[in-house]
C-alpha cells in the first residue's frame, strides 16, 4: 500500500480517562494521537514533542502497570502541559482508536510486546471503520523477515503477518513510502545509517565498515541495572556486547533495503558517562584515494534539503545536536582509510524526534513540523 496524504479529523478536547490535553492542543484540524508504553524515557520525550506539535493532538497514554495515575508523576518535568492527563490501559486505547476516523499512533511500547500490541490495535480499529496510521519505535517491525527478527531477538515475532504493512528506515533516506506503517530504526542504528547510507550508495566506500559509538545512559532505559545506572557509568567508559549488538544486523537490512548494497558492519558500542547522545565514528576503505573535503562534499550533496542533517567542516559535537532532532556529520580521510563521524541524540533523532518526523510525512505534512528547535547547547 502506498501511502497517501491522509486527511486529518478532530482532535477534540482530551477528556475521560486520558485525562486534559495541554492547552493549545485541541481543534479541528489537529490529528488524534495515542502513545503506546508510555512511562519510558522515549516516551517522555513524545509527550514533550507533541506537547509542542501543531497538528498532533494528545488523546491517550497507555500504561498497564499504571492506569488511572497521573503522567505529571512519571514525567514531573511534562506537569505544566500534562496537569490532568493521566495513564490509560490498553484496552481504552483500543476503544478509542476503534471510535476514530484516523488516528496517530506512537508505540514506545518494549521489543516484543509492540508487534501484537499493534496488531491488536490495527485489527479491531479497522474492523470498526477507524485507521490509525502507526509509527513503531520498538524494534518489533524493523525487519521485513520473522525468521530475521527471531534470530536477533531470541523469540518468535508478535506478529509475522503484519510486517508487510511497514517500512523501516532513516526518514531522510527514503523519497517515498511504499506502506501504511512505518518502523523506526534503533537510536544507534540511526546514527550509523546516517553515515553509512550515503557512502554505500554513491559507491564511495567497499562494504566493509568499522564502527565505534558512544551512548548516554537514557540509551539503556528507565529501570537500573547494575551496569546502565549513574553510579556505574558516572566517570567511567566502557563498551559492551562488542561485534554482538543487535542493532548490527538491522543496519545492515535497513541499508541493503535501502542502497542494495549488502555490508559487513563491525560494531563495538561503548557506554558513555552522560545522559543524552551517541556519538559514531565509521571507519572504511575508500574506493579510490580521496580527502575529507572530497568526502564532506558528498555527503552535503546526499543531504541537501534535509533540513535535519548538517555537514559541517569541523568534528561534530554531542552538545550541538542533545535534545534536538538534528544530526551532524563529518568526514576525514587518509589516503583510501575514511572516517566518517555522526552525532544524534539518542532519545530525540535517534527515537521520538525521528518518528514524530515520520508521522509528518504518514500525514503529508511538512517533515519539520514540531521539530525545528535547536539544542540547548549547554546540558
Amino acid at each position: 500500500m502506498t501511502t497517501t496524504n491522509a486527511s486529518t479529523t478532530a482532535g477534540g478536547t482530551s477528556t475521560g480517562a486520558a485525562g486534559a490535553a495541554p492547552a493549545g492542543t485541541t481543534g479541528a484540524d489537529r490529528v488524534p494521537t495515542i502513545v503506546l508504553g508510555g512511562t519510558g524515557y522515549v516516551a517522555g520525550e513524545l509527550l514533550r514533542l507533541i506537547a509542542g506539535h501543531p497538528k498532533l493532538a494528545l488523546r491517550a497514554i497507555v500504561s498497564d502497570s499504571k492506569p488511572g495515575e497521573r503522567v505529571a508523576a512519571a514525567f514531573p518535568h511534562l506537569a505544566a502541559v500534562y496537569p490532568d492527563a493521566t495513564f490509560v490501559s490498553v484496552d481504552d486505547a483500543i476503544a478509542l482508536a476503534s471510535s476514530l476516523p484516523t488516528s496517530a499512533v506512537l508505540s514506545a511500547a518494549p521489543h516484543g510486546v509492540s508487534a501484537a500490541l499493534i496488531d491488536r490495535l490495527l485489527t479491531q480499529a479497522n474492523a470498526a471503520g477507524g485507521n490509525p496510521r502507526v509509527v513503531d519505535i520498538s524494534a518489533d517491525y524493523r525487519f521485513a523477515d520473522a525468521d530475521a527478527y527471531a534470530k536477533v531477538y531470541k523469540h518468535a515475532h508478535g506478529a509475522p503477518a503484519r510486517l508487510k504493512d511497514f517500512t523501516c528506515a532513516v526518514p531522510e533516506h527514503l523519497g517515498s513510502l511504499p506502506t501504511p506503517h512505518v518502523a523506526h530504526p534503533g537510536c544507534f542504528a540511526t546514527a550509523m545509517l546516517l553515515a553509512i547510507v550515503p557512502l554505500l550508495k554513491l559507491g564511495l566506500v567497499e562494504p566493509e565498515l568499522y564502527v565505534s559509538g558512544v551512548t548516554g545512559s537514557t540509551g539503556s532505559g528507565r529501570t537500573p541495572t547494575a551496569g546502565t545506572h549513574h553510579p556505574q557509568r558516572h566517570s567511567d567508559l566502557y563498551s559492551y556486547n562488542a561485534l554482538g549488538h543487535r542493532h548490527a544486523p538491522e543496519v545492515v537490512a535497513v541499508a541493503k533495503a535501502v542502497t542494495g548494497v549488502e555490508a559487513a558492519l563491525n560494531f563495538v558500542p561503548h557506554s558513555g558517562p552522560f545522559a543524552r547522545g551517541i556519538h559514531a565514528t565509521t571507519q572504511a576503505r575508500l574506493v579510490k584515494t580521496a580527502t575529507g573535503a572530497d568526502v564532506i562534499a558528498a555527503l552535503r550533496e546526499f543531504y541537501a534539503g534535509q533540513p535535519f542533517v548538517r555537514v559541517l567542516d569541523e568534528a561534530p559535537r554531542l552538545k550541538d545536536v542533545v535534545s534536538s532532532n538534528y544530526a551532524h556529520l563529518s568526514a576525514t580521510a587518509n589516503g583510501r582509510t575514511l572516517a566518517v563521524m555522526s552525532v544524534v541524540d539518542n532519545l530525540t533523532k535517534g527515537a521520538a524526534g525521528g518518528a514524530v518526523q515520520w508521522m509528518n510525512r504518514v500525514f503529508g505534512w511538512d517533515p519539520t513540523l514540531g521539530l525545528t528547535a535547536p539544542a540547548p547547547g549547554w546540558t
